[in-house]
């Protein structure tokens, strides 16, 4: 049964990168020839550069999404925060494998709510981003939390 749900989020996970990519190339052609590139604390503009800008996030998610499905196929070559033994192997590695999922999904909405506010920006700079930095982060942040409860249970 984890196998079914694992193969399904890798089909959802790449499934959002590929959705990535088809956002940023649809959205390429429309784009000024300067974009922002970087934001301050308050959403606002502080850098700008060419529009082929656009494609670093996709290609780092890309990336991304490649390191994950080694780390997941090979999970001996993680550095894992307690010994693993034949006793807790099994649970580490599944929770490794859950969190490294979930851990992509998060970046990669990160990635995309990114792409579109600086997409957004480009035309129009009163907008603000869809889903604010700081919740962003503080999932990751509260997702780690969670993984390391779990470790800890799991010893």
């Amino acid at each position: 049964m984890e196998n079914i749900i694992f193969t399904a989020f890798d089909i959802f996970n790449f499934g959002l990168l590929v959705f990535f990519w088809w956002f940023t190339l649809k959205h390429y052609k429309t784009l000024p020839k300067r974009i922002p590139v970087h934001f301050d604390f308050d959403g606002k503009a502080d850098n700008f550069g060419s529009k082929i800008y656009s494609f670093i996030t996709p290609v780092m998610g890309t990336a991304l999404f490649c390191f994950f499905a080694y780390a997941l196929r090979h999970p001996e070559t993680a550095n894992f925060p307690v010994d693993i033994t034949d006793k807790n192997k099994y649970a580490q590695f599944l929770i490794m494998e859950i969190f490294l999922r979930w851990l992509f999904v998060l970046v990669m909405l990160i990635f995309m709510n990114g792409q579109d506010y600086m997409f957004r920006y480009s035309f129009d700079e009163n907008v603000k981003p869809r889903v604010p930095l700081s919740t962003a982060i503080l999932s990751v942040i509260g997702s780690l939390i969670m993984v390391f409860i779990l470790v800890a249970i799991f010893k």
